[in-house]
Formats: C-alpha cells, structure tokens, sequence
C-alpha cells in the first residue's frame, strides 16, 4: 500500500489481486446478489485508491480494507431500503442464494439420522450467517474467514473491544439457536423468525 500511495500501478494492480477474492467473499454474505457483491468490492478499491495519499500505516492493511469494505455495503443496504426495492422473482432466478424456506421444501427428507453431505452442511451454514443482523454477520466473517483478531475486527467496524467481543457472543449465540433444529433433528434452518 506504501506504493500505491507513491502511485504505483503495478502496486495497485497487486492489492486487487491479492485481496479481490477474499473482498468478494465478505460482501456476498453482506448484500442479496453477486452482482452487487462485485460492484461494491470495485468501489472499495475505488475508494482505496482515491483515499492512498492520505493512507497510514497504523494497522494491518486488510484492517483498514475491511473497514472501508464495511463502510460501503452498510451505505449500500441503507440506499437500497429508502428505495423499498421488493425482488418479484424467485431467488434462484438472479443466481442469488435460494430462500430459506424454499430449502426447507427442497430437503430429501426430515429424519433426524439423514446423512448430509458436506456441501449441504456447508450450505445450510451459509445460510445461517445470512439470517444474522448485518453487524452480526461482517464481525463473524471478519473473525471466520478472514481471521482477524478481536482487535482489528473492532478497528474495522469502529468498536471497542469489548463491544466487538460482546458482538461476538451474540452472533456465535445466535447461530447456536438457529442451527439448532437442523443439529438436532437434520431440519435446515428456517420457518421461524431469527432471533
């Protein structure tokens, strides 16, 4: 980052490279479509390029990339609720994640001994992140997939450690509760309301 803020191209070009996909990964946790995943992730390093001679190093770079990432799909959720857009479409239709609901009609059946297999756990776990608050969801990634400590997470989302930890708690909690009937009885989350 020091050069692309001595503009650097190859420098810039190397950040997006580097980071694209794990950027790309977050954000589709955080907004409804891919599409929109990959328009917010070009912002982001709009963004870092237009903000890289006011950059200092003060953390890890991905920290203040997350926070900006942050930043951005929050104004993006925001912008996108005043227009009250309501998707008509079935949510397979955009490539988007199929609706809870619509997994849970899909399933193979209900017993609770019914062996899943690693793509459908994986998948079920997918959607149990998505039912999480917004905050919820960016510090769980953030601390998930992208390993970042109590610390940086909090400096990413402009918390304080306790409350990042406390954050925390509430969205591994959540997550206990929500994946429960599918630990306990092979059910996939859904049919009611999330806590």
């Amino acid at each position: 980052m020091l050069q692309v803020r001595d503009d650097s191209a190859a420098a810039f070009e190397e950040l997006v490279t580097r980071y694209q996909s794990r950027l790309l990964a977050v954000l589709q946790h955080l907004v409804p479509r891919r599409e929109q995943a990959e328009d917010l992730a070009q912002e982001v390093f709009l963004r870092v390029y237009r903000a890289r001679k006011r950059y200092e190093p003060q953390a890890k770079f991905s920290t203040w990339l997350f926070t900006i990432a942050h930043n951005v799909a929050r104004n993006a959720r925001r912008s996108q609720a005043r227009r009250h857009e309501i998707n008509v479409a079935g949510a397979d239709d955009d490539g988007g994640p199929p609706a809870i609901d619509q997994m849970a009609l899909e399933a193979s059946g209900l017993m609770p001994t019914r062996i899943l297999d690693k793509a459908e756990r994986a998948e079920v776990v997918r959607l149990a992140i998505d039912a999480l608050s917004e905050r919820q969801r960016m510090a769980m990634l953030l601390a998930k997939f992208e390993g970042m400590s109590y610390l940086e997470i909090g400096q990413a989302m402009d918390l304080s450690l306790q409350a990042t930890k406390s954050l925390l708690s509430r969205a591994r909690e959540n997550l206990r509760l929500i994946l429960a009937p599918y630990m306990d009885e092979g059910e996939p989350p859904g049919g009611g309301s999330t806590p």
